[in-house]
This record gives C-alpha cells, structure tokens and sequence, in this order.
C-alpha cells in the first residue's frame, strides 16, 4: 500500500495543481461522451489506453467486460447503462474486451471454476458466447481459441446491450453508437470489430 498512498501524495502536490481548472470544472458535472465497459483485471487502464481526462469516459468494469441481458441480473450494470444513456446522454458504448482474459479462460474450463462459484455463476451470463465459440471455433484450440472467445464475447455484449430500453430507444433515434473493440496490452494494439466484414481490423484501419 505505501506506493499507492505515496501516489496519492504526489498526485496532491503535483497533478491535481496543474490541473486545478480542470478538476474546478469538473464540479459542476460530468459530461462524457463514451460509456466504456471493460474488465476488472488489473492490467487495463481505460484512460491510460485511451489517453482521456477526467470527465471523458464513464467506466464500467466486472468480470469479462459482460453486460447481462436487461433484466437477467440484479447487478448494477443495468443501472449503469441506463444511467450513461439515459441522463449523460453518451453518444458511444465501447465493449472492450482485451487479451489473456482470465475470464474467458474460465468460460472454456468451467471445471476450473469450482472453487469459485460466484466466478463461475457471473459467468453464465456469458453462455451465448460459449455456445457461439463451440459452434463456430470448434477447429480452434490454446491461444486461438482464447483470443476467439475475447472477440466473441464483446460481440455478445452488443447484442445484450440492445436488450436495454434506453440503448433500445437511442438507438433507434440515431443517438447512440456501439463498438466492440480488442485491447492487446503486451503489444499496445486495439482492434475493433467491423460488422459489415463480421471481423477485427487495428483500428482506424479499414
């Protein structure tokens, strides 16, 4: 803990000061244009990745970047969701699912998790990506099929989305977009899925 109680302290002395007008504004409300939803782990930095300030992003984090179908859990993401389209008014939800998830390792070896049961009963949320990966990679194994199942599962996560009324009704008002994207953090890549050639490009590519 005293790195991150030192980082506090450096973050007062030096951040906060020379941003001070920033944080100043920020006190009046937030206005982010992104809902960003990503995993839990440890090793993703949405503004980090993404190079924002404070204010930009409004984050979504669990287990597997999962949003359950509206409805289907109790957890906040639902009020999440509802909260970014509805009263913040996002224009863009990004799904961003990134390599080596331990999510979706656990998601292909359910065994895995029965030391875990909360783990493995979040995960069940999931079941629409298990079943397209068994039906769609079953020519894959090892680190192809992991990375397969990342990409899937943030596809999914588009399709939960639009079970939500207030996604439902922005988009059908052309007020709001969805991304599925792939954060590589050994190499630095973020690609994005294309739905017109169903596939991932690096993004800003075509």
């Amino acid at each position: 803990m005293k790195h991150i109680t030192q980082g506090i302290q450096a973050f007062q002395d030096n951040v906060f000061h020379e941003n001070e007008l920033l944080f100043e504004k920020l006190r009046q409300g937030q206005h982010p244009e992104v809902l960003f939803i990503t995993c839990s782990d440890s090793r993703i930095d949405p503004c980090l990745l993404t190079q924002t300030k404070p204010g930009d992003l409004f984050i979504l984090r669990n287990a597997g970047n999962i949003v359950p179908p509206y409805g289907a859990s109790n957890g906040g993401e639902a009020a999440a969701v509802e909260y970014a389209v509805a009263v913040l008014g996002v224009k863009h939800i990004v799904v961003c699912g990134h390599s080596h998830c331990g999510a979706m390792q656990g998601l292909l070896n359910p065994d895995s998790l029965e030391s875990i049961p909360t783990v493995s009963e979040w995960l069940k949320h999931a079941a629409s990506t298990r079943q397209v990966v068994l039906d769609l990679h079953d020519d894959k194994s090892g680190a192809e099929l992991l990375t397969a199942t990342i990409q899937e599962n943030t596809i999914a996560q588009l399709s939960n989305l639009k079970t939500h009324p207030s996604v439902a009704s922005a988009l059908a008002a052309d007020k709001l977009e969805l991304h599925a994207w792939l954060y590589e953090f050994e190499n630095g890549k973020v690609n994005a899925w294309n739905a017109e050639t169903n596939d991932f490009h690096a993004l800003g590519s075509a």
